[in-house]
């Protein structure tokens, strides 16, 4: 994005929209030089630019993918709670990752419905579980599955910050888990 491109950019940020007031773009100086393609932009001016108009600095400059194999999540926020895709095939199940923020004071729990089967897993802190009429705190390392056709509410237990992975079908098929019947169960010491 250097030279007019990277100009544009700056001046298009820089424009006012009807709900934000105008902020400077850049510093006087450099910006005839950027537009005329005769400057390039340095980090110093870079940084701050990308900070100020919250825009990551290779989407800034243009940069080509680099064959990261990571894969850049991008959160969803909802109901004051964010949640991360880790799957992207539309229909079927879909997995995310589930952060319920810590609260000064626990939550009332507001019981909603949606179409669909849900299964989870706590990772960290301890979860409230309220599937109908039931009051379930699970501890990580806990499971839990049910249908969102019934009122549930999730939330934090305790008012600390929780973290869940979540398989969601829309169309309402369980997960299925398969056990080794050679393994001992939870609790039961082998012989």
């Amino acid at each position: 994005m250097w030279g007019r491109d990277f100009a544009r950019f700056v001046v298009t940020a820089a424009s006012p929209s009807p709900t934000s007031p105008r902020r400077p773009a850049c510093p006087r100086a450099p910006c005839p030089a950027w537009k005329s393609g005769q400057r390039r932009a340095t980090l110093d001016l870079l940084l701050p630019l990308a900070r100020t108009y919250n825009v990551p600095l290779d989407d800034l400059v243009g940069a080509p993918r680099t064959g990261d194999p990571r894969i850049h999540l991008t959160p969803i926020h909802r109901f004051g709670m964010t949640f991360v895709p880790l799957s992207r095939r539309p229909g079927g199940v879909q997995a995310f990752k589930m952060i319920i923020p810590a609260q000064p004071e626990p939550l009332e729990p507001t019981p909603q419905t949606h179409d669909g089967f849900e299964w989870l897993y706590v990772l960290n802190g301890q979860l409230r579980l309220v599937p109908g009429e039931r009051d379930l705190t699970l501890p990580p390392g806990e499971a839990a599955e049910f249908h969102t056709s019934s009122p549930h509410w999730l939330g934090s237990a305790d008012g600390y910050a929780v973290e869940l992975l979540i398989l969601f079908d829309p169309q309402g098929m369980r997960t299925h888990i398969h056990t080794d019947p050679h393994r001992p169960s939870h609790g039961e010491s082998q012989r």
